[in-house]
């Protein structure tokens, strides 16, 4: 499709504009972790590392860091064996309600955070009788970790077929051995790219973590959220903020990488 020069210029400032919106917040928080001023008067007078130094040194954020990456980890483990068993399931047996079962797995993406924070509250403390805490947040983010996951593995089964399992038991593999050395290879970049998204996902969760974590546990971003509107802790804040930008995008482009070689290769078969 060709398209007029005014319609491309149009687009090209369209496009400007939207990634203007999105980034320069983000840089306006990056450049004043530097700042000097407390205040983060505009244009900085004066660039410092102290903010950074004290954030380093902040306990309170260096256990809520701790306590969002060993939630990352576990919600992403849990996810990965679940939504790779359900994408398998799904993609190579019929069964009545298969459909049904498609949504149901991809609806807690969909849904707003505050009505899966206070549906899983309920249930936690309602149903299960459960104490809010490390174990709740793991399982609410595994919730919708396993979408991510899912959404990787089934589309990556989809595009492989079975072609080659259906080869290897031909030739006398095990089903085991077929996993181990043809599904298992084809499906890994795949597994990795969904890891990732879904660890990045965990990591900067906020509202449905607000509803399942209870007084004792504060993972990194509540920790922001709390400390955000008090003068001391401010720069700090900046900070965290400024180093969760870059914690998330990485795992982000190394899962849109593996997704790409993974295409690429594909295309080459």
């Amino acid at each position: 499709m060709t398209f007029s020069r005014p319609t491309r210029l149009l687009l090209r400032v369209l496009t400007a504009l939207i990634l203007a919106v999105i980034y320069v917040p983000l840089m306006l928080v990056v450049v004043n972790s530097f700042n000097a001023n407390k205040t983060f008067a505009w244009p900085p007078r004066d660039l410092t590392l102290e903010w950074w130094k004290r954030a380093a040194e902040s306990q309170g954020a260096l256990d809520a860091l701790w306590v969002s990456v060993r939630v990352g980890l576990a919600a992403t483990v849990i996810a990965l064996v679940l939504g790779t068993m359900i994408a398998f399931a799904l993609q190579r047996f019929s069964f009545y309600g298969r459909d049904a079962v498609s949504l149901l797995v991809i609806l807690p993406i969909a849904l707003p955070g505050i009505v899966t924070g206070i549906a899983l509250n309920n249930a936690f403390r309602t149903i299960f009788g459960w104490q809010l805490g490390f174990a709740t947040i793991v399982v609410a983010h595994a919730t919708f970790c396993i979408v991510t996951v899912f959404n990787n593995v089934i589309a990556r089964l989809r595009r492989t077929g079975v072609q080659l399992e259906q080869a290897s038991a031909d030739l006398g593999a095990s089903a085991f051995t077929t996993f181990r050395l043809v599904t298992f290879p084809l499906l890994r970049s795949a597994l990795l790219a969904g890891a990732l998204l879904a660890f990045a996902l965990s990591f900067d969760e906020i509202i449905v973590t607000t509803f399942t974590a209870g007084a004792q546990q504060q993972t990194l971003p509540i920790w922001i959220f709390n400390n955000l509107f008090r003068p001391n802790q401010a720069p700090i804040v900046n900070v965290i903020a400024a180093a969760m930008i870059i914690i998330s995008i990485v795992p982000v482009w190394l899962a849109q990488k593996l997704s790409g070689d993974a295409e690429s290769l594909g295309a080459g078969r």
